[in-house]
């Protein structure tokens, strides 16, 4: 895991105590859960005073005891929450959203105007790739992908045919990408970002989908990004049972995001917030059992005569690109990767339809095993030549590793593989 940051605490004390202060809440161990739309004035000036300090930043500190407004603007929860999600990306501050596709819809927004280019790397999760590819191209905005994120030369080109484009104010980039797990060199692309900044004036802003691997795994901050961008639905929440978004980063960027956040309403609420700050107790002793459960499993599959190819950074060999891209810019291979089953869509629904442990579901982060059918599930909607060029087939099955007891999940692959 990383070592000490700013506040002098390794990441596995931050996610435990970090952006709570039981003083604030009469001696409280842990944080109340603050079930309310709306706080009381303690008088007409003070009012004025934290409304004048909302929206113009001129006066009382905003989220500070008696000056809070209504939750849809903050709320105590998602101040603490925030706190400790920018602690843990090592950033100045975060924002937190009702999802992970809310969070990077009010990034778009935030940033992108009519006639820009954006530059984004495949594959990449379904739900963004159409977001970029068919409501913003509506409202002006054009994307042009790269799909090999460690190639320098490939990367600039489809750079070059942006700029020809338009504007270059975005970058866009996942690592590990979803479905299949390929790596992006952050800082390669950081270094690109700098060059065109050199050739338009300004510097287009780089934000990474940090949500495969995580703020312990990985700190796309510290490499060159701009914009951290998480669901935490996944690993950070880690149960299964919430829908979270969160993006840290500079105050400058984030600011346009909190105060469109308060426009569009989708902001992270109360309940969400504190069943978050609970999880994020536990995510370092959950990503530690995932992550070896997800290696044992890997190198099951691998040799698996049934399996076509396992697509894991954590397998690939010392000295293989991808593994010193991973060993330079991450801590571990994380639990989620994919692989192909020999044959078609028929000997996978077969192997799936077999399995009595793992879950057939789509999802990823939880403490329980799922897995699903990319092509047809998360991501059905995308083009079947744009899965090809994402290394995404007929057979290929994307695993999301809980914390279960190895054995039994080895087990349950091994009997299901023989149905194919």
């Amino acid at each position: 895991m990383r070592t000490r940051d700013a506040t002098g605490f390794r990441p596995e004390t931050l996610t435990v105590s970090h952006g709570y202060d039981p003083a604030s809440a009469m001696g409280a161990a842990k944080p109340p859960l603050y079930l309310t739309s709306t706080y009381v004035y303690p008088s007409a000036q003070a009012a004025k005073d934290v409304h004048r300090a909302f929206f113009d930043g001129d006066g009382p500190q905003a989220g500070a005891e008696g000056t809070y407004i209504y939750s849809r603007l903050g709320h105590p929860n998602l101040d603490m929450l925030e706190r400790r999600l920018s602690a843990l990306d090592n950033s100045q501050d975060a924002a937190g959203f009702c999802s992970g596709m809310a969070a990077v819809a009010t990034i778009l927004m935030a940033h992108l105007h009519p006639g820009d280019s954006v530059l984004q790397s495949l594959p990449m999760y379904s739900g963004a790739d159409a977001l970029l590819n068919s409501v913003f191209e509506r409202f002006g905005a054009r994307a042009f992908a790269f799909s090999d994120g460690l190639d320098e030369a490939t990367i600039r080109a489809v750079a070059d045919r942006a700029l020809a484009a338009g504007p270059l104010r975005l970058i866009w980039i996942e690592s590990p990408a979803n479905p299949t797990g390929a790596l992006v060199d952050i800082a390669l692309v950081g270094s690109i970002a700098d060059a065109v900044a050199k050739q338009q004036g300004f510097r287009p802003i780089l934000a990474v989908d940090n949500t495969f691997l995580g703020p312990l795994l990985q700190s796309p901050l510290t490499l060159g990004a701009d914009l951290c961008m998480t669901s935490l639905t996944k690993y950070c929440g880690g149960h299964s049972d919430l829908i979270a978004g969160g993006v840290s980063g500079r105050h400058e960027l984030i600011a346009p995001l909190k105060a469109l956040r308060t426009l569009l309403g989708n902001h992270m609420d109360p309940h969400t917030a504190w069943l978050l700050l609970r999880s994020l107790e536990t995510l370092h002793v959950r990503t530690e059992r995932a992550c070896a459960n997800a290696a044992a499993i890997a190198g099951f599959l691998e040799t698996h005569p049934k399996v076509g190819g396992v697509v894991f950074t954590g397998l690939a060999k010392a000295g293989a690109p991808q593994r010193e891209l991973m060993d330079r810019q991450s801590r571990g291979a994380g639990s989620t990767f994919s692989f192909h089953i020999r044959g078609g869509e028929a000997e996978a629904f077969r192997f799936l339809d077999a399995l009595k442990l793992l879950r057939l579901a789509v999802s990823l982060g939880g403490t329980e095993t799922l897995i699903c059918h990319s092509a047809s599930t998360t991501h059905y909607a995308v083009a079947a030549e744009r899965l090809a060029d994402s290394g995404v087939n007929a057979g290929t099955l994307r695993l999301s590793v809980g914390i279960e007891h190895v054995d039994d999940l080895i087990d349950d692959l091994a009997q299901a593989l023989e149905t194919v």
